[in-house]
């Protein structure tokens, strides 16, 4: 996933996720053989009551090379004019800027903290709402190769992360999306949690799954 002088986007959503990222790649600079810059990317969506001064300020305690960028992608995404999907036009807007914010910065990657609870969901939602077997990759190139994204956690168990934020004390940033927690992929993930509390094979089995796929038992 990181080569020899890749200088790097992390999508900084201020999440636990993003900001283990963060943490791992940046404590890794130091002990691996390959050279690779970093900097932390973090697009407001515009909402009031925003938590991006207080991530900016996070960051350069913590002196990681930090990008701030305002827009109103939140704020369009739940405008009239949007009310059935806000979160689909929100993200599309978020990953469009960033590729923008790349090619300013003259960054090759972006690294976003996805981890394998996300790669199922984003399995069953795909399955569910847009009636296709499909998910996140761990590496996909963009632009004909120009961009290239990488999910360097996407093997690792949101429980895990949890519980390295946790013992790290990352803060906790109050996300100020009005449907924050209300949207279908809240749901997917709460359905999620509760088929793994009758059987915890559940999400490791879809995780598999992904790797043993029949063709010749699946319709053309």
């Amino acid at each position: 996933m990181i080569e020899e002088g890749d200088r790097i986007a992390i999508g900084l959503s201020g999440g636990k996720d993003s900001l283990c990222l963060m943490r791992i790649l940046r404590e890794r600079q130091s002990r691996v053989p390959v050279h690779y810059e970093l900097i932390g990317i973090h697009v407001d969506p515009g909402f009031d009551g925003g938590f991006s001064e207080a991530l900016k300020a996070y960051c350069e305690k913590q002196e990681y090379p930090f990008y701030l960028d305002r827009s109103d992608h939140g704020v369009r995404g739940h405008s009239p004019q949007n009310r059935e999907n806000p979160c689909f036009l929100c993200a599309r807007l978020r990953r469009k800027r960033l590729f923008e914010l790349m090619n300013a910065l003259g960054c090759n990657k972006l690294a976003l903290g996805h981890t394998k609870d996300d790669v199922i969901t984003t399995l069953l939602l795909n399955m569910f709402y847009a009636g296709e077997i499909s998910t996140m990759l761990p590496v996909q190139t963009f632009f004909e190769g120009k961009f290239t994204l990488i999910r360097p956690l996407v093997y690792v168990d949101e429980t895990l992360i949890r519980r390295f934020a946790k013992e790290a004390s990352f803060p906790i940033f109050q996300n100020p999306c009005p449907t924050a927690g209300f949207s279908k992929r809240s749901e997917i993930k709460s359905f999620l949690d509760q088929m793994s509390q009758k059987n915890r094979k559940i999400k490791g089995n879809l995780f598999h799954a992904l790797h043993r796929v029949r063709p010749e038992y699946l319709f053309t």
